[in-house]
Order: structure tokens, then C-alpha cells, then sequence
């Protein structure tokens, strides 16, 4: 065969095109990146308390990579998981989330917050709940709760969802306790800058977690199509303005096209100094 230019130009778009593909379907969709931070000097051996997170698994299956992301948990042993919301897109779905929640160590503390799609699929709220509690697994909707670990306390604010809900941080932090360490969890990002706005000393906050953007989905080199309302200014990754700090998750799962471009799903983990 002689190959023209032309032609071997063709050749080289229809491979990256192939590529890109596959990568897009099956490689970022299904193998779940881990981030790992250390904050407050916790690493090299010093105590810590390990509080992961997950975001938005829109959870369709309990199939392969909801298989090994439960193994992957109780391998790491956290004390803490934090959903930060679209677990389940649809009441249908709901057993399923039974299903994975049920692979994951029951002794291990979960805490979960809605989401935008808990509402839009018109989710049974009260049989969600049912089964996160099941699973040792509170859900906070403009509600905090105080936990112990390591002979530390943390409190745990969860938002309900800015698009979806009614999020009402002043709400939230009523039932607030005084802890050495303060996570606000908020499915849409863009109303962080409310909640550091409401927080102020009494109720000061290390860190914000959010989702919601899921890191863009398709981020073409640095270009994002389409982020969803309630993303605001904010895609993935730390934010930080002096002591506001907020993290924002890229999630698990996907929403409206079943593809990751550039934006591998995460877990995210982090190690707080006690």
C-alpha cells in the first residue's frame, strides 16, 4: 500500500479518534483515580483521622468498578465516608445503592448529603434515608452532627442541594458543636461562597466538600462544553482563598452521556492531624 500524506494524516485522526474513544467509555469512566492529601503535617506515621470521600456515583449497577471500589474502602479503613450527593438518580435505583453500600464494611461511619438528581428523579427520600441509615450512614439535610475519633471530635454540616433543594447553611449550623475539626459538605459548588459568608468564627470550617461538576465530564485540553447549574466558577480539585478551602470532586458516575473525557473518576482522601 503507498501511503500519501494525506492519508496517513487520515490514518493518525482516525487512531487518536479510536483512542480517544475507548479512553472516554471505558477507561476514565471505569478506572476511579485516588487523590490523597495530608493536611495538618498528618503524614509520616503521625495520628490521623482518614476521611474519604465519594461524589455523585449516579449508580446504574453494582458492576466491576462499584465492585472494587468496595474493596478498595475496607482495604483503606477509613473512620469516615462522606457522599456528597447524586448517589441515585431514580427510587428504581434505590436497592441497587442498597447493594454497594452493602459490599462496604458496616462499622465504617458514612455520612451523605443530596444532590441535584435525588430530587430532579424524584427519589423517595424517606426509603433513602432507610437505607443509608442501614448502613450506618446518617443523611444531613441543613443539619450538622459531632463524631469521635481518635479521641478527637469532628462535625460534620451537610447542605441540602442549592439547585434541587432548599439550602439554608444558617439552618445547617443551629445544630452545630464546637469540634476540633468542621467539614461542610454541598453537592453544588457555586454555594460555597454563601457558606463561608454565613460560617464566621463561631462556626469556623477547615473545609468545604463538594461535586456536582464532575470535573467537567468532557474537558477537551482545557476546554469544558458543559458544566451543570450550581457549578459556578469552580470545575475540580482545591480552591483556596486564605482560610476558605473547598474541594471539589470529580465523582464517579455520570450524568446525560455515559462518557469521561479528561476527567477520570476519583476518590478523594484525606488525612486529618489529630
Amino acid at each position: 500500500m503507498h501511503w500519501t500524506r494525506r492519508k496517513f494524516i487520515k490514518a493518525g485522526l482516525l487512531t487518536m479518534a479510536i483512542i480517544g474513544l475507548i479512553d472516554s467509555v471505558w477507561v476514565e469512566k471505569f478506572f476511579i483515580e485516588t487523590n490523597e492529601f495530608f493536611l495538618g503535617s498528618s503524614e509520616g506515621g503521625v495520628s490521623s483521622i482518614k476521611v474519604v470521600q465519594l461524589s455523585d456515583l449516579h449508580i446504574q449497577s453494582v458492576n466491576y468498578q462499584l465492585r472494587q471500589l468496595a474493596k478498595r474502602l475496607n482495604t483503606l479503613k477509613p473512620d469516615l465516608i462522606l457522599i456528597t450527593g447524586d448517589a441515585v438518580d431514580k427510587t428504581e435505583k434505590l436497592h441497587v445503592l442498597d447493594k454497594f453500600l452493602g459490599l462496604i464494611n458496616l462499622d465504617i461511619k458514612k455520612v451523605a448529603i443530596l444532590g441535584n438528581w435525588e430530587y430532579w428523579g424524584h427519589v423517595n427520600l424517606e426509603a433513602l434515608k432507610q437505607i443509608y441509615n442501614s448502613n450506618n450512614c446518617d443523611l444531613l439535610i441543613n443539619e450538622s452532627k459531632r463524631y469521635a475519633f481518635n479521641k478527637k471530635t469532628i462535625a460534620i454540616t451537610g447542605v441540602d442541594d442549592y439547585v434541587g433543594g432548599r439550602a439554608d447553611i444558617a439552618a445547617a449550623l443551629e445544630s452545630y458543636q464546637q469540634s476540633d475539626f468542621h467539614i461542610v459538605l454541598n453537592h453544588c459548588p457555586e454555594y460555597s461562597d454563601r457558606i463561608f459568608e454565613l460560617s464566621g468564627k463561631k462556626q469556623p470550617i477547615n473545609f468545604i466538600l463538594a461535586g456536582h461538576t464532575h470535573g467537567g465530564q468532557v474537558n477537551i485540553f482545557g476546554y469544558v462544553p458543559f458544566t451543570p447549574q450550581g457549578s459556578g466558577r469552580y470545575l475540580k480539585g482545591w480552591y483556596e482563598d486564605g482560610t476558605k478551602k473547598m474541594y471539589v470532586s470529580k465523582g464517579i458516575g455520570t450524568s446525560i452521556l455515559p462518557v469521561r473525557f479528561m476527567a477520570r473518576a476519583e476518590i478523594a482522601i484525606f488525612n486529618l492531624a489529630t
